[in-house]
């Protein structure tokens, strides 16, 4: 592969690269011009329960390794993604599609997660204190849950391995990881990073496959396996969640979303136009908490619709490698075509496209579109769009704005552009959201929790939440102290 030479193509599995058990493989397509990148070792159940072997004999040793040990490593890995920023860039460039610039500020952001969760290693303490009757002390403290299971999805393939990898080898456990069969090899080239750190064997093992289902269920039957954390489907998720009931496992889930972007009439329009660009276009679209739904004050609504067109228009669609190029392809042609029905149902059904384009016939680019008068029974209303399409609809009130927003299975993110103080705290009380940006189109940060509510999971990655994800805790009681 031309991209980075000696890049691992094999699963890793106990501090050794290895071909699967039964010596399958399979293909990593470039999105842009869907040609075969390369081919790498297809991980079997087999070769999940070996992985698991590893992790289960490591686990008490990395236990036991002393925090500051821990986030040495951590850190040290830190910096080797530093150093190969570029070349990580470029990787998920062609094996995810987004623009090469969108690649370079993943590396620094998924980085940071890895920078963060070294310093967590070392402050995750307890706490101690005399019981109310003062008859003795309570002393509370935290240990590794044990063996973790990371699944993580195709769109941040370097951010979603180090927010899952992070926190569970900062907390002391060991685990397996399972990227997307659709973008492994920015995971498997952070595995050898680590690996470059002085990671010890068995760790942190990865098992790429295009069996997912048959390899999670031998490593969710198994008893030795104490957690997982996924980000994926909300149809996914509850499969896990249910296998997870078998062995009461401890679980993290980010799932999907359907985010309200409100513009209110008294905001400043060129900001809040400013962050439905970010909001909405970050990553072609493509991310959980990407601007599914703007809903705009009705004395507004045309001057925001009119501003954010002449800015739609100028975006340049290529692929992700050229200069200037703003939206990448999709992640495959099947996610083109279901875009496609979602705008055309949504017109048939009283919708105006005001921008768009002629589709590829072929091909995973989709030009960016908006649509107005989006009714809210129509699917791209309803449904996680998941790709560069803005659609809009009109609201009179802030109560029917929060009823707006709130009508959906959905929780994770939200965005709300005002220049009301007052308002923006009735929001963050009443829009049923786990993360709120107000006058703001991003709001995902290391440093703070990130998670949803109701069919967009349960649990939060990042801040110091995170690494609790991945600790027990427990209490002890000293008499007469």
């Amino acid at each position: 592969m031309s991209a980075l030479p000696g890049l691992p193509l094999q699963l890793f599995i106990d501090g050794q690269w290895r071909d699967s058990a039964d010596g399958t493989t399979f293909p990593v397509h470039d999105p842009a011009f869907d040609r075969v990148l390369t081919e790498i070792a297809d991980a079997t159940p087999a070769d999940a329960l070996r992985a698991l072997d590893a992790a289960s004999a490591a686990a008490d040793a990395w236990a036991k390794t002393p925090a500051r040990v821990r986030s040495g490593i951590l850190l040290r890995t830190f910096e080797l993604v530093v150093e190969h920023a570029d070349d990580i860039a470029r990787l998920i460039t062609l094996e995810m599609g987004k623009p090469l610039s969108e690649s370079a500020a993943e590396v620094r952001y998924g980085g940071e997660f890895l920078r963060w969760f070294a310093e967590e290693a070392v402050r995750a303490g307890g706490r101690t204190g005399s019981t109310p009757e003062g008859t003795g002390a309570m002393l509370v403290t935290h240990r590794p849950v044990g063996p973790c299971y990371l699944i993580t999805p195709w769109n941040f393939p370097l951010a979603m391995a180090t927010r899952k990898i992070g926190p569970a080898l900062a907390a002391g456990c060991t685990a397996v990881i399972k990227p997307a069969a659709l973008t492994p090899l920015t995971t498997l080239y952070l595995v050898s990073l680590f690996e470059q750190a002085g990671l010890p064997e068995g760790v942190l093992n990865a098992i790429p496959s295009t069996r997912s289902a048959a390899v999670s269920d031998a490593l969710m039957r198994d008893p030795r396996l104490r957690k997982v954390s996924f980000t994926g489907s909300t149809g996914v998720g509850r499969t896990l969640l249910k296998q997870a009931a078998d062995n009461i496992l401890r679980t993290s889930m980010e799932l999907g979303g359907n985010a309200p972007f409100l513009v209110f009439d008294d905001a400043d329009l060129d900001a809040a136009v400013d962050g439905a660009m970010i909001a909405k276009f970050r990553n072609v679209g493509q991310a959980c908490t990407a601007a599914n739904r703007f809903l705009v004050q009705e004395d507004i609504h045309d001057r925001f619709v009119e501003r954010l067109a002449e800015r739609v228009h100028a975006l340049r669609v290529g692929p992700g490698l050229d200069a200037g190029v703003d939206i990448g392809p999709l992640i495959n042609r099947d996610a083109a075509i279901r875009i496609g029905g979602l705008v055309d149902e949504a017109v048939a059904a009283g919708g105006y496209e005001i921008v768009g384009g002629p589709r590829a016939e072929d091909g995973a680019f989709f030009p960016p579109t908006i649509v107005t008068d989006v009714p809210t029974d129509s699917r791209l209303y309803r449904e996680e769009i998941f790709g560069p399409v803005v659609s809009i609809t009109k609201f009179t009130t802030e109560a029917e704005a929060v009823d707006l927003a709130n009508s959906t299975e959905y929780g994770l993110a939200a965005y709300a552009y005002t220049a009301d103080l007052a308002r923006g705290h009735r929001l963050m009380a009443s829009i049923d959201a786990g993360m709120l940006g107000v006058n703001s189109g991003a709001i995902s940060n290391p440093a703070a929790p990130f998670g949803g509510t109701k069919q967009s999971g349960l649990g939060r990655e990042g801040g110091n939440e995170g690494i609790h994800e991945y600790l027990d805790t427990k209490y002890a009681f000293v008499p007469g102290s």
